[in-house]
């Protein structure tokens, strides 16, 4: 089991396709779509069936991803078994969930759909659905990832970042159109036409 839990396993497993820039590459991976997927079903409960408890709950941690790597590894070696507490063996391939339930149990503030979600994005990079991973794709969505980091940091307002400046894209001058109920307000620019003005 802790071999499961350390993840530097998989850096030393490149006969087998791993190795370290597919530990990189997949930790970004897992990092993004778990906590997109999490988000999606937090979104879902909330909308779809108004499960009002998830508008508290904060999905905050890397065990997500640690989660992911657990059923990667399972994947990727059948063969292997899991020792429980020395006196029961289980194929490999129960370990996310056996996983998910015994930190549930342990740790009851845990996020168990957190949890669910990296499990869920580690099977859809074990099978296959998402590859294509090289260094191109890795250092773009952790450029992408630093910059929606800071607008958040800056958006947020805890945090002055004097090397950049937001500015509000409302121009008083400019003619605008509210929408009912949401409270926001478009603004477009007035452009000339052959002599009639377009709003």
């Amino acid at each position: 089991m802790s071999a499961l839990w350390s993840l530097g396993v998989v850096e030393q497993l490149g006969h087998i396709g791993l190795g370290v820039a597919y530990y990189l590459h997949h930790t970004l991976v897992l990092a993004v779509l778990s906590g997109a997927l999490v988000l999606g079903m937090y979104h879902l409960l909330i909308q779809r069936f108004k499960i009002e408890y998830f508008r508290r709950v904060t999905a905050v941690g890397y065990s997500c991803v640690v989660f992911g790597w657990i059923t990667i590894l399972a994947v990727k070696q059948p063969s292997s078994k899991l020792d429980l507490f020395g006196f029961l063996s289980l194929p490999i391939s129960f370990a996310p969930f056996e996983s998910l339930i015994f930190t549930s149990i342990i740790v009851p503030q845990a996020s168990f759909l957190g949890h669910l979600s990296g499990i869920v994005v580690g099977y859809a990079i074990a099978w296959g659905l998402i590859h294509g991973m090289n260094n191109y794709w890795a250092i773009s969505m952790l450029g992408w990832i630093v910059v929606v980091f800071v607008v958040s940091l800056k958006r947020s307002g805890a945090y002055d970042l004097k090397f950049f400046e937001i500015e509000s894209v409302t121009d008083p001058s400019l003619p605008s159109v509210r929408f009912l109920g949401s409270g926001r307000t478009l603004q477009m620019s007035s452009l000339p036409v052959e002599g009639v003005e377009i709003v």
